[in-house]
């Protein structure tokens, strides 16, 4: 089993940039995909940025394109979300993500993903 750790969110103003870390402990190896989704009231989950384990492919979603980038570090078994220009259509609660599926494509659904981080808050003033 795998248990993953959110940290990171906060309030920040329009413009502002902040990062995003999650850390994965347990029976990690068999990780093939992690990725970062957020969640707005009222609203479905979605798809932010998913990141292959072993060779570093990555996706972002078009809405964020341009702004977020997501990273990871293996000896540390840690995923990163780091957001720059941020608006305040951004606010939203963000979670990780990981699965152990060797998929050749990024699963945009979150019943993709088998474990599942507490999540962390971000929100943006304008």
């Amino acid at each position: 089993q795998v248990q993953l750790q959110a940290s990171g969110g906060g309030l920040v103003q329009a413009g502002d940039s902040l990062r995003l870390s999650c850390t994965a402990s347990g029976r990690t190896g068999n990780i093939y995909t992690m990725a970062w989704f957020r969640q707005a009231p009222g609203r479905e989950r979605e798809l932010v940025a998913a990141i292959k384990w072993l060779n570093d492919n990555t996706h972002i979603d078009e809405s964020v394109k341009g702004r977020f980038t997501i990273s990871r570090d293996n000896s540390k078994n840690m995923v990163y979300l780091q957001m720059g220009s941020l608006k305040p259509e951004d606010t939203a609660g963000y979670y990780c993500a990981a699965d152990r599926v060797r998929r050749m494509y990024f699963a945009r659904m979150s019943s993709s993903y088998e474990y599942w981080g507490q999540g962390t808050q971000v929100t943006v003033s304008s």
